[in-house]
């Protein structure tokens, strides 16, 4: 995978006015290009954001390659989610289930064109269903979690409907095909230019793309929902926050997702240019620790001492992450519920008894080097993490609370691809994320990261009653079980001291007074929508 593009502010935005991706851009002075009739110039949003997946859209190859898709408003879904994370129509208008909820019958919305004019038929949706499942196969997107692969999918074009039948019941199945690797493409049309050139329904469509830098879009001229506010948008990967910041304040670029810097963030909501908009967001950042055999951390006293050694709540207030997460035990934000304040925590912090621990346990240092032995070798355990929503950051206080009880920590930081491909491959020791947990608006996707049988469970856990009653919470119709199921799941992994949670957090949105509106939803599925409009 390609290294992260990092470079300085400075050198960042000269670097892209010298290729010419800001020139015209809808926050500058100068003239944009002359719009169609010879004379209106052309309405230009130039956004900010991360670089995921070497920004590619092609949602068969990586999760984030799937939700680059939505984000960058290339493609949409049969249901979206709105504000309460609940699925609403998008691209179908209604869905109706029968069968104890193992049949679906999705109606279409009529008047649906792909950007390339090809109407979006029921054809082309099993098209595509078909497709992903299938290509999704050597990916990491694993598309079959929200539609099973032995799921049929029946096109009738004269009724404009897609019937689903499965032989598994789903609970809530426009959630699970809310999910952005569910955006319906033009799988033939967009052909072997999928990676950077995908064809959809969404309000902008690809009309370059430069490696490490982004994307040219212009708008979808066969949008169905109205004429696209703007006529171009630009993406620019920022890999870096303050480089987001100083791009704002330069009008280099008028929108950004996220900027985590504290100083920063804080500057731009007291500047009345900029608008600040922050979401109670579905997010927990975690540590993976990889529990599988030979690892260190499949020790369960060592992990129970990890867990004890670090003060999670004067991480999360303090000045470098200046409470941009929430603190808690759980794997599940506090602010969705799911009986999170009837979950006890054994694992307050403690440092004297984490060493106890470990010294109980055998785990000393027997050579007086500050660092103590597991089977005979000197603890060095290796911390994957890379620079976004404060990962690092919350990486680099671990380590030092680690060290401090005499645990050896070698930081390995790098791209989101890096910390993506050595978690697949289990190639570490901590491996620190941010996952949206209501992934198809419950969290049942999520916890199966946890239940052993799953191919997703990236750390080895293995826990019997875990998978008892993850296989009840998924096959369950009843609210009130799926709750004390939930419970029950996230007080296992606290026993376990199965995760090492960073906190909850929250999503943010920044645009500057060229832009009218712009909104961040708690799922974060959704940047570039035709809901941004330009200042009048």
């Amino acid at each position: 995978m390609k290294k992260m593009f990092k470079k300085s502010a400075a050198f960042l935005v000269a670097g892209l006015l010298t290729c010419g991706l800001i020139a015209g851009c809808g926050g500058g002075d100068k003239k944009a290009d002359s719009g169609k009739d010879g004379g209106a110039a052309a309405k230009t949003l130039t956004f900010g954001c991360q670089m995921y997946s070497d920004g590619l859209i092609d949602p068969s190859l990586q999760v984030n390659c799937a939700w680059n898709v939505s984000r960058f408003g290339v493609g949409q879904t049969l249901f979206r989610f709105d504000d309460n994370v609940k699925a609403v129509p998008q691209l179908a208008e209604s869905a109706t289930p029968s069968d104890g909820n193992k049949t679906w019958v999705f109606k279409l919305k009529k008047g649906i064109k792909f950007s390339n004019g090809t109407e979006m038929t029921a054809t082309k949706v099993k098209e595509y269903l078909d497709w992903i499942r299938e290509a999704g196969k050597s990916g990491s997107t694993n598309p079959t979690k929200f539609l099973d692969a032995e799921a049929e999918v029946i096109a009738d074009d004269a009724a404009g409907t897609v019937t689903i039948k499965s032989k598994k019941a789903y609970p809530d199945m426009p959630a699970s095909l809310a999910d952005p690797s569910m955006c319906i493409l033009d799988v033939k049309g967009s052909g072997d230019n999928m990676k950077t050139g995908a064809i959809g329904t969404g309000p902008y469509m690809v009309k370059s793309f430069k490696d490490q830098v982004g994307y040219e879009m212009v708008a979808n001229p066969h949008y169905w929902n109205g004429k696209p506010p703007y006529d171009e948008v630009k993406i620019l990967f920022m890999g870096d926050a303050s480089a987001k910041a100083n791009a704002l304040r330069a009008g280099q670029i008028d929108l950004a997702e996220n900027i985590m810097n504290v100083a920063d963030l804080k500057a731009l909501q007291e500047d009345k240019k900029f608008k600040v908009e922050i979401t109670a967001g579905t997010r927990c950042g975690f540590s993976w620790m990889n529990m599988r055999e030979g690892h260190p951390l499949a020790n369960k006293a060592l992990r129970q001492a990890v867990l004890k050694a670090i003060d999670y709540k004067s991480i999360c207030k303090s000045n470098t992450i200046g409470n941009l997460y929430s603190p808690g035990p759980s794997v599940i934000p506090s602010s969705l519920g799911y009986g999170f304040d009837s979950l006890k925590n054994p694992y307050e912090y403690d440092p004297e008894g984490a060493k106890k621990i470990l010294d109980d346990a055998g785990i000393k240092d027997t050579d007086g080097d500050g660092i103590r032995e597991l089977n005979g070798q000197n603890i060095q355990l290796r911390y994957i993490s890379y620079a976004n929503r404060l990962l690092n950051d919350f990486s680099d206080a671990h380590t030092q609370y680690l060290k401090a009880i005499g645990i050896g920590v070698k930081s390995e930081y790098g791209s989101s691809d890096d910390q993506w491909t050595k978690l697949v491959a289990g190639d570490y020791d901590f491996n620190n994320n941010n996952w949206n947990v209501m992934i198809a608006g419950s969290p049942t996707t999520y916890m199966a990261n946890w239940y052993s049988p799953n191919k997703d469970n990236f750390c080895g856990y293995k826990n019997d009653a875990y998978d008892a009653a993850y296989e009840e919470l998924r096959t369950t119709m009843d609210p009130k079980r799926y709750g004390e199921l939930m419970t029950t799941l996230q007080q296992t992994l606290i026993d376990d001291a199965a995760v090492l949670v960073d906190g909850y957090y929250n999503s943010c949105i920044i645009y500057n007074d060229k832009v009218a509106y712009a909104h961040i939803y708690p799922l974060d599925y959704y940047w570039i929508t035709d809901e941004i409009k330009p200042a009048k």
